[in-house]
């Protein structure tokens, strides 16, 4: 823990000070309590009196402010005005709570926003900074009623939707046709000149260039060719990418080489850049580029990043930060008590490509996670511990969801594919028969549903291949005649863009197998602008695919590039979002989308039709909390000098949680970014700012319940109430 970060002398900048006399301009009220009080104690005293005052006139919001009612329902019963309000109150009631900063290397720092305020005012010192002042000018704006929340019109939602193109657009097709050849004839070139070479993609020497082009192209449908010729270098790419890149770019790359990041594109990936854009398509791939591009935070951060995953630590025999006895030490991960995820020792720990802001860069960071490929093959002693593994899941009495993701699960081979599901079948029907022997009320949980986690239909798609699918196909037939319902591909589409012919057919490929199809989006500056997340669910429900999570970025300096705050992730979800949202009437229709995948299409288009939505909002916005797990349920009870916000969440009530929840508490998080920052980046990527006035007052957050085609399908039978594996 570093020295706690007081510098109380710093004067004012410039521009914070005139920041601060428009707060005092502004806020009569407010100026004349800080400018009366001797003390910030005394201020803080005057402006708790004052705002308890406002509450007391709402009952409900007084309620809330108190913590007698919560949920969604109590939230939007809050007026605008309330919700700042509170948030006021609640910066006073944790003022001089000292927190460590893991953005700031464990730093330790003092929640004083009053303090701070007030000694900008009485001396013009305090040290805190533009951002700050920004954010309390809002506040302030919000409770004397001049900063509206006006949301967006259907209309207008739909009018932002019509920025950002489709993969499936003709003019990107013939885009990225262009972009093929150009790193087709690239690799060509590499190959005739001895650069780069594989025993299984050769020319002969008689071929013409044409003849050359024309193989390549046939090698391009086969999803080993991308993997054997994936860009490990920067400077390679940057050739297939024309040499576009601006040196900044390149910079950073070739410094994140000294550091030891690894780097790993496939040229099927590469070709949806858009290089030397028409007007129509500039900007359109920003939230490819920011997958594939790293930033300078992160490559200044890696070597010390934190985990931020608590329960992925693992102690041989000891229990992980949720309570749960894992089996081995890396190839299980537990939070709930129904799921579980699972990580088998082959290819799949191994993704198709290295997104930038990757949950498991602290694993590339150890050493743990690479892209050394040969080495990723399953050794003898896998056997054992996959025996291991489906004995643990055999004996656990409540779980019912198993999720095998990795790295990536489809990167695995059939055959090491195969085996993995095949052990889950043998293992659910042990436990199965197991049950016939338990009487009612002691009965184990059974397994229910089963997923693979991957992003190859998107960095990959070549790899759905009629091999695959006779696995899945396979397992899905005899698994139904045990019991298992559900089978579903979760995987991760982060831009409409992405969504080409090729990954639409693998996507067709898969929904006729008999498995639906999830995503999950990383909410990251580039796809958190103004209608972004709207036009990538529709794009989505018009191939089959359901949206299932938008996940706020995790981590913290090393993010800071993609990281959008937790009061746009509620701004999205509380004004975009809420046009496709399906009314209650049609909730038993939602819940039986995952009945017949292979008709997933038409039975999305029904739905939509009927209820007249653009999209299906079956997404929840979330943040994975260390050790909570998923929620955005959360009270903004601080903010730091810079403008970062400090967040207090509590667990998604929900849901069921391990019973550590109880004696957990609540989670204290501070934000990476000020929301002035924020909006900056936004300004930078051509954004109108005028159109995120509302986001400065987002400052509570609260969960939204599961949608229907997401619930568990019922037992027949009372599942116990013990807990298996399980050590508080």
């Amino acid at each position: 823990m570093k020295g706690a970060d007081y510098k109380m002398d710093i004067a004012l900048s410039l521009r914070s000070r005139r920041v601060l006399h428009k707060i005092m301009e502004e806020n009569p009220w407010f100026s004349n309590i800080l400018r009366n009080s001797e003390s910030y104690q005394e201020a803080e005293d005057d402006l708790m009196h004052y705002c308890m005052g406002i509450l007391s006139k709402s009952p409900d919001a007084m309620k809330f402010y108190n913590g007698e009612v919560s949920g969604r329902k109590a939230y939007r019963r809050l007026r605008w005005k309330d919700i700042g309000v509170i948030r006021m109150l609640d910066y006073i009631t944790h003022s001089g709570l000292q927190l460590e900063d893991q953005n700031q290397g464990g730093k330790l720092i003092i929640n004083q926003p009053i303090k701070l305020i007030w000694e900008a005012c009485h001396n013009k010192k305090g040290g805190a900074r533009h951002a700050f002042f920004k954010d309390m000018l809002n506040l302030l704006r919000q409770i004397n009623g001049t900063l509206e929340n006006i949301h967006p019109t259907r209309e207008k939602v739909e009018s932002w939707m019509t920025r950002y193109l489709s993969g499936l657009d003709e003019r990107i097709i013939r885009f990225h046709d262009k972009n093929k050849k150009r790193i087709l004839e690239i690799i060509i070139e590499k190959i005739d000149f001895g650069e780069v070479s594989h025993p299984r993609f050769t020319f002969d020497n008689r071929m013409s260039d044409e003849q050359k082009l024309e193989r390549a192209l046939q090698w391009w449908e086969d999803y080993t060719f991308h993997l054997s010729f994936a860009i490990r270098n920067p400077e390679l790419m940057n050739e297939m990418l024309s040499w576009s890149l601006e040196e900044g770019v390149m910079s950073v790359f070739r410094d994140a080489r000294k550091k030891g990041i690894p780097f790993f594109v496939t040229p099927y990936y590469l070709s949806l850049l858009n290089v030397y854009a028409p007007d129509y398509a500039v900007g359109s791939d920003l939230a490819i580029r920011d997958y594939i591009f790293y930033s300078k935070e992160l490559v200044e951060e890696f070597g010390s990043i934190s985990a931020w995953e608590k329960e992925d630590t693992v102690e041989a025999g000891k229990p992980n930060a949720a309570g749960w006895i894992l089996p081995t030490s890396h190839n299980v991960h537990r939070r709930y008590p129904f799921v579980a995820i699972m990580i088998p020792d082959n290819m799949g720990r191994a993704c198709g490509g290295l997104c930038a802001s990757c949950q498991r860069m602290y694993d590339f960071q150890r050493g743990n996670l690479n892209f050394n490929l040969n080495k990723l093959k399953p050794e003898e002693r896998w056997v054992v511990k996959l025996e291991k593994i489906m004995h643990y899941f055999e004996q656990d009495s409540q779980l019912r969801d198993v999720l095998i993701t990795g790295g990536d699960a489809l990167m695995a081979s059939d055959k090491s594919l195969k085996k993995v599901l095949d052990a889950l079948y043998d293992m659910a029907l042990r436990k199965k028969e197991a049950n016939k022997f338990r009487p009612d009320g002691e009965k184990y949980a059974e397994i229910l549903r089963v997923r693979l986690g991957t992003r190859l239909p998107v960095y990959l798609p070549q790899r759905i291949n009629e091999g695959l699918l006779e696995v899945l196909r396979e397992f899905k037939e005899k698994a139904k005649k045990i019991g298992i319902k559900q089978f579903i591909i979760q995987t991760h589409f982060e831009s409409p863009l992405e969504l080409t012919p090729s990954s639409q057919n693998a996507v067709k490929k898969l929904l006729s197998a008999g498995w639906m199809i999830t995503n999950q989006l990383v909410f990251t500056v580039s796809a958190s602008r103004r209608g972004h997340t709207a036009k990538l669910r529709r794009v989505l429900n018009q191939a089959g695919i359901i949206t299932y999570y938008t996940f706020t970025v995790k981590g913290y300096m090393e993010n800071y590039h993609n990281f959008a705050t937790s009061a746009r992730a509620v701004q999205e979800q509380m004004e975009e979002k809420e046009y496709g949202k399906v009314p209650q009437e049609l909730h038993d229709k939602l819940r039986e989308l995952s009945v017949e995948p292979e008709l997933m299409v038409e039975h999305i288009e029904e739905i939509m039709d009927e209820a007249d939505l653009p999209f299906l909002a079956t997404d929840r916005n979330m943040l994975n909390i260390p050790a909570v797990g998923k929620s955005l349920r959360f009270r903004t009870i601080g903010i730091t000098r810079a403008g970062r916000r400090i967040l207090e969440f509590d667990h998604d009530f929900t849901r069921t949680h391990s019973p550590i929840i109880e004696k957990m508490g609540k989670v204290v998080i501070i934000e990476s970014k000020p929301i002035a920052s924020l909006l900056d980046q936004y300004r930078d990527l051509g954004e109108d700012i005028g159109d995120y006035d509302s986001l400065w007052g987002y400052s509570i957050g609260e969960t939204e319940s599961m949608k229907p085609v997401f619930w568990y399908p019922e037992f027949d039978f009372k599942v116990t109430k013990e807990f298996t594996n399980l050590q508080l």
